[in-house]
């Protein structure tokens, strides 16, 4: 295995931990913004204080992937950041305003209307990041980038399937989040979130339908790896089974299994996305080999990646614990039978 392809592992782990963390996030945002009925506003402080304490610190392994992309594998990195300027600049601006209404939410005068406009601010760009981070991805895997990367098709992006995968992404992350949530919340607010879940959870079966019929046309690589390599049959059993099993605790209300089995699903589909795209970064120009850094630069990146995991997982490890209570990454136990 050579220093790209363990560098490729290493951004495809953090593109995990990115949709089961940060991910949840832009979920969270989403629900906020469909709050509604009797518990409208304890809908919106559970969201508040269950993503408060540590929402920042997830978006580091986007961070992450952004560096070592610019860093181990620059033809890529430049070849996405031209031909994705707009949507790429959409999410930026998506994520600086929701960090920034979050914070004014949380510290401006308590007032309904001034709550009201920042939360607006806050759920509005929780929508819009998920959505463009999808479609980022799809158009990754579309094979039309260099054409937009070269000026001939800048909105290459804007074509159905990159879309789709957009609409796939949102869905994908409020399903994750509403089953977070069901955790966190009890009463009358875990079944309000038991509910979303499954509803979400259509959205997600629906949105990745129509992502696949397109991709047959507009990412046949994609397609064709998702159905015709030998790991295909299993990953979609899998991801079947988890999806099933997720479906089933949630109708029983045994949200704890059900949060488990949904972590297990949006883990095996971003897997699937990263198998199924393999070799290339960005189809069908960079391959992780010809997009590679020279071998003096991306060695070094290794090592410095396994001494920041020396301190990294033990601050993760910690935020977790300080804020969530005595079991980290179990989400707040609270005096409700489960």
């Amino acid at each position: 295995m050579t220093p790209a392809d363990l560098l490729g592992g290493v951004i495809l782990a953090a593109a995990v931990l990115y949709a089961l963390l940060g991910g949840a996030d832009f979920g969270a945002g989403i629900w906020d913004l469909l709050a509604g009925g009797p518990r409208k506003k304890e809908q919106r402080a559970l969201i508040e204080e269950a993503i408060g304490p540590i929402w920042e610190a997830n978006h580091v392994w986007l961070i992450l992937i952004v560096v070592l992309l610019f860093t181990a594998f620059p033809p890529a990195f430049a070849a996405i950041t031209i031909a994705l300027f707009v949507p790429l600049m959409l999410l930026l601006v998506g994520i600086v305003l929701r960090g920034a209404a979050f914070t004014f939410r949380t510290y401006d005068a308590p007032e309904d209307r001034v709550q009201a406009r920042w939360g607006l601010v806050f759920s509005g760009s929780s929508v819009v990041a998920p959505l463009t981070l999808g479609v980022i991805v799809g158009a990754l895997a579309s094979g039309n980038l260099g054409a937009a990367a070269r000026g001939e098709a800048p909105f290459a992006w804007a074509a159905p399937f990159p879309l789709a995968v957009g609409a796939f992404a949102a869905a994908l992350f409020a399903y994750v989040a509403a089953a977070y949530l069901a955790v966190e919340a009890g009463g009358a607010l875990r079944e309000d979130f038991r509910r979303r879940a499954i509803g979400a959870g259509v959205a997600v079966f629906l949105t990745a339908a129509l992502s696949a019929a397109l991709s047959w046309r507009e990412a046949p690589l994609v397609f064709a790896g998702l159905t015709r390599r030998g790991w295909s049959i299993p990953l979609h059993l899998a991801t079947g089974a988890a999806a099933i099993t997720a479906f089933a605790a949630l109708y029983r209300g045994q949200v704890r299994l059900a949060r488990a089995a949904a972590v297990a699903q949006v883990t095996l589909i971003v897997l699937g996305w990263g198998a199924s795209q393999y070799p290339y970064l960005v189809v069908p120009d960079h391959t992780l080999a010809s997009a590679s850094a020279p071998r003096a630069t991306q060695v070094p990146v290794l090592w410095a990646l396994a001494a920041g995991a020396v301190l990294l997982f033990p601050a993760l490890y910690l935020l977790f614990r300080v804020f969530k209570g005595e079991r980290p990454f179990a989400i707040l136990d609270r005096d409700r039978p489960r």
